[in-house]
């Protein structure tokens, strides 16, 4: 029996792109990267797209990466093809932010970059997702370092993008 070795660090990782293509995260050392669960029929899916349209806005420039990937385990809540989900949050909320291949956060068939995240910060969460919108703010080295309710509005933890990004 071989086990897989265990990846230390978000950077680890190979996922997809909304057109299939594999996109190593290697290519994000030393960018801050908050990697969300998102969902186009969701009660929080504008206040989350908006704030977190603003916050990349504000700091891409300055080194902050959001990663949002669909996913349709919540209610049923992003039953669209990976091309309508990137029209939707490119369209309507103006995200400029990539917007990745759908994927499963939870249970047997969940994405592995999914299972290292919930690894690292467990903690009072749990090791299941709960809904959409689940935010982890992970650092320059790819260690993750926080992580946030779906409830938590993505601008009332602006200071800690601050934080690891060295800006005042």
């Amino acid at each position: 029996m071989t086990s897989q070795p265990q990846k230390a660090s978000v950077h680890d990782f190979t996922i997809k792109d909304a057109r299939g293509n594999d996109v190593n995260l290697s290519q994000y050392k030393g960018k801050v990267m908050l990697i969300v669960n998102v969902a186009s029929q969701c009660g929080l899916t504008n206040s989350n797209y908006t704030e977190l349209s603003k916050l990349y806005e504000k700091y891409r420039n300055q080194g902050l990466e959001i990663m949002a990937f669909p996913c349709n385990q919540f209610g049923s809540q992003e039953p669209g093809t990976n091309e309508q989900i990137q029209e939707f949050a490119c369209t309507r909320f103006k995200a400029e932010y990539p917007v990745f291949a759908k994927v499963d956060v939870n249970g047997a068939n969940a994405d592995p970059l999914y299972k290292h995240l919930k690894s690292s910060k467990g903690e009072l969460f749990g090791d299941g997702i709960k809904w959409n919108f689940s935010k982890f703010l992970v650092d320059k080295e790819g260690n993750v370092v926080n992580r946030y309710a779906p409830t938590t509005s993505p601008l009332s933890f602006e200071k800690d993008v601050k934080k690891l990004l060295g800006v005042e």
